[in-house]
């Protein structure tokens, strides 16, 4: 069985009322005292108007591109 991959989702606010989700992966390349780094995977590329539809269409775009087992290896 292949590992699962360290996908982070989260979501900034960039300007008032402008939200867009992160995909983020763990990479260990820059890790120091117990800090595990993330590095940018995909981000949305227009804003969307609360936090929760942010959250719910990164959830979308994590479910496509890894289905339903998750991203693995």
């Amino acid at each position: 069985m292949s590992l699962l991959r360290n996908i982070a989702l989260t979501v900034h606010e960039l300007e008032d009322g402008e939200f867009y989700w992160v995909l983020m992966e763990a990479t260990d390349h820059f890790a120091e005292d117990d800090v595990l780094p993330y590095l940018p995977l995909d981000a949305a590329p227009e804003p969307h108007e609360s936090y929760a539809n942010a959250l719910v269409a990164g959830m979308a775009v994590l479910r496509h591109l890894f289905g339903m087992d998750g991203p693995r290896a």
